[in-house]
Formats: C-alpha cells, sequence, structure tokens
C-alpha cells in the first residue's frame, strides 16, 4: 500500500515539471522521455529483492507516467479541440480501460508461464513501442503547427499578421479562483471512494458470491462499462451542461456505492458493478475537461497537473 502511495505521489509531483516543460517544448519529446523512464522501471521491476528497490521502482515509474499519460493526453486533447471536446477527450481516454481488459491478462499470462522476471524486458519493450513510434508519427504539437486552429478551423490572428496567443486565464489567477479550489476539493473526495472502491471491489465480489471467477467477471464487467459510459457521456455532454453532468455523475456513483453495500447476490453486485462502471471513466474525464472550460488553454498544462497532484491525495488514502 505504501509503494502504490508512493507511485501516486511521485506521478502527482512530477506532473508539475510535466506540465511546465509541455508549455515550453514539443510534447513528443516529454511523452518520448516519460516512455523511456517507463520502459526502465519496469524492465526493473524483475529484478526486485529488497523494500527500498520496490520504492524506487513505483518512484520511478509514478515519474514516467506522468510524461506518457494523462497530462500531455489532455492537454493535447485540449488544444485540438474546442466544439466537441468532450467527445474527443472521451474517445482519447478509453485507452485507460482498453489496456485494462486487452493487455493485463496478456502481461498476467507471461508472468506465469516464464516468471515476471523474464518478461518484464518484453513488457517494457511493448512499453517502447507502443508509445514513441505512435507520437512522432501522429501526434502533432498543436493545431498551430499546421497553421490552424482547434477543430481545423483557419488560424487566428491579430490586425497586424500575428497568430493571437491562446484564450485563457494566467496559472496564478486560475489557482485561487474558488472554482479550481472546490471543484479540486470535490475531486478528492470523488477519487477517495472511486479508488476505494475499484482496490477492494474484487474481494468482496468473491467473498459475496463465494467464486472468485465471478470476481474476475464483475472486474472486467466493470471495465467495459466504464468504456462504454464514457463514449456515451462524451456524446451526452453535446446537450447537457458539465456541471448538471458531473452533479448527475456523483449521485449515480453515490447511489452505486450504497447498493454495493446491500447487494448480496450475484445479479445484484453485477447491477451495482455497471452502475459504478458507467461513473467511473465520466469522472476521470471530467476533471480536466471543466478545467479547460473554465480557464482556457493558456496555462491549461499547469493548471490541470497541480489540480491531479492535490487529486492523488484522495487516490492514495482511497483504498
Amino acid at each position: 500500500s505504501g509503494a502504490t502511495a508512493c507511485f501516486f505521489i511521485s506521478s502527482g509531483i512530477a506532473g508539475l515539471g510535466v506540465a511546465a516543460l509541455i508549455e515550453r517544448y514539443d510534447p513528443r519529446w516529454v511523452i518520448t522521455c516519460g516512455a523511456i523512464v517507463s520502459a526502465i522501471a519496469t524492465l526493473g521491476a524483475g529484478y526486485v529483492s529488497e523494500l527500498w528497490q520496490l520504492y524506487l521502482f513505483y518512484i520511478l515509474f509514478g515519474a514516467g507516467y506522468a510524461g506518457a499519460a494523462l497530462i500531455p493526453g489532455t492537454t493535447l486533447v485540449a488544444r485540438w479541440f474546442a466544439r466537441r471536446r468532450s467527445v474527443a477527450l472521451s474517445i482519447a481516454s478509453t485507452g485507460l480501460s482498453l489496456g485494462g481488459i486487452l493487455l493485463t491478462p496478456v502481461a498476467a499470462g507471461l508472468i506465469d508461464r516464464w516468471g515476471l522476471q523474464a518478461t518484464t524486458p518484453w513488457l517494457a519493450l511493448g512499453f517502447v513501442i507502443g508509445i514513441i513510434p505512435i507520437a512522432w508519427l501522429l501526434i502533432r504539437p498543436s493545431p498551430q503547427s499546421l497553421g490552424l486552429g482547434p477543430d481545423g478551423d483557419p488560424i487566428k490572428r491579430d490586425e497586424s499578421g500575428a497568430v493571437m496567443p491562446a484564450d485563457g486565464i494566467d496559472y496564478h489567477d486560475a489557482i485561487r479562483s474558488r472554482f479550481f479550489i472546490l471543484s479540486t476539493t470535490a475531486f478528492i473526495f470523488a477519487m477517495m471512494a472511486q479508488v476505494g472502491v475499484i482496490a477492494h471491489q474484487f474481494r468482496l465480489v468473491a467473498l459475496r458470491s463465494g467464486s472468485d471467477e465471478t470476481a474476475a467477471l464483475a472486474v472486467a464487467t466493470m471495465a467495459f462499462a466504464s468504456i462504454v459510459g464514457r463514449l456515451a457521456g462524451g456524446w451526452a455532454l453535446s446537450f447537457i451542461p458539465s456541471r448538471r453532468f458531473v452533479f448527475a455523475l456523483v449521485i449515480g456513483q453515490g447511489l452505486a456505492l450504497a447498493f454495493y453495500s446491500v447487494a448480496e447476490t450475484p445479479f445484484a453486485l453485477f447491477c451495482a458493478t455497471i452502475l459504478f462502471g458507467v461513473t467511473v471513466g465520466n469522472l476521470l474525464m471530467m476533471q480536466p475537461l471543466m478545467l479547460a472550460e473554465a480557464f482556457g488553454l493558456k496555462a491549461y498544462g499547469r493548471i490541470y497537473s497541480l489540480s491531479q497532484l492535490f487529486m492523488t491525495a484522495g487516490v492514495a488514502i482511497g483504498p
């Protein structure tokens, strides 16, 4: 538990530096460095034999994750999309759930067959191959780098013909605002509950159903519901204000948690799992979306990374 908490703390702190680098340099370099650090940490996981090495692995992996995952990903999507940002974020973030569904069984099977030490080099190689070529072949730093504005619109210029800077609020004004403070506080508690349930879901379902197979199916069902819910939520946000939508998500997840507390049969447990899963992915998506809507793109990366740092407290405490 302590090592896992170190992962979240490391990723939160490293995220502040990652956001600052993304504002100044091409995000592809940051993603590349994050992937390399993550691959090195993964490679070393097979040789962990002491407690301090376990902590070091999680700290390194957390720093690499910060450079290769949510912060650069959401920042790039926010730069490229404005009118359909919610749909774009929902599609982009499905990778988190799809990775859990498709890649985790493969990794577990390889570890069972070959052992951890023999498997980690292949996992590290997959990390590099799966991220770095895609970053350089398919990603561009911003629409302005191709002479476009967000959504592919014509680029905005001032009267002199110079490219207009990104709209938005200054970093220091944004982080002192009531919206930033209260929304970040709300997401701390949301993540505390959400990650706490995810961490203990398998055991809860296994004990009440008497079957590890049922528990494994419940975990997969939650991940699938998360993907479907996130895609549906991205579409629904084209018609529903963000704050009403996030209120509905919080109420829905609260009902799911209450349902978990009384569900005893497999059917009831799966009903709770589906309701919970639908809200999980959407809540993760709503934080970067609401921050982009509230503060614009001028200092988005740094604003999101600071909010994410505070959220790691809830993520670490929840389990």
